[in-house]
């Protein structure tokens, strides 16, 4: 049930996947805090609450965070399993210095020698070495690139590479020249930004 008291069935994405609960995106029906809803994943079901909700700046685009209730069991056990083990072999570089931000964060995409033509579009998972754009054509993994973006009313401007092609869903992409100066500062920005949109929901809630 919906937060307007409707049933909804609908895929999403789940990312930050763990033992208790995860994060979810591409909701498109309302939903509110303390609600409780179904997940399925693959042949697996579990009932969950809703823990948090946040607007990604699009119409009926939301995330939410979920967490399962007592007595059940994560339909991913198996990937959150998997997912914790890879964490922690990777805790302490450098990359885990540049936490993701789950916002609405606007980037231009071009092409070197203007092959193409540019692509306007909104990161929706985004930190100072990368992001997660949704789109249901995502480019080839490999295919290099231009991203600009802008800290406050400043425009940078990097070359980028694209990682991961989920068709139907996104890419991944990584930033592979912004000086580390630059990817402190973007991080800073996007660590402010966050907190403003946590803060505008405490008081909202």
């Amino acid at each position: 049930m919906d937060a307007d008291g409707r049933p909804f069935f609908q895929n999403a994405i789940a990312s930050n996947v763990s033992s208790d609960g995860a994060q979810l995106s591409r909701l498109n029906h309302p939903l509110k805090i303390g609600d409780i809803i179904g997940i399925q994943f693959e042949d697996k079901k579990a009932r969950f609450q809703i823990k948090w909700v946040k607007s990604l700046g699009l119409p009926r685009s939301m995330s939410a965070g979920v967490w399962v209730l007592p007595n059940q069991t994560v339909p991913w056990a198996q990937m959150a399993a998997a997912a914790s083990q890879s964490l922690a072999a990777s805790k302490g570089s450098e990359r885990r210095r540049f936490a993701r931000h789950n916002i609405s964060f606007p980037i231009t995409i071009s092409f070197p020698h203007g092959a193409r033509a540019h692509m306007q579009c909104s990161a929706t998972d985004i930190g100072g070495r990368g992001c997660y754009v949704e789109t249901l054509v995502p480019l080839a993994t490999g295919t290099q690139i231009i991203v600009s973006l802008w800290i406050d009313s400043e425009k940078v401007t990097c070359k980028g590479v694209v990682r991961a092609s989920d068709p139907g869903v996104g890419m991944g992409i990584e930033f592979l020249d912004l000086q580390m100066e630059i990817q402190q500062r973007l991080q800073e920005y996007l660590d402010k930004i966050d907190k403003g949109f946590a803060s505008a929901a405490s008081q909202n809630g």
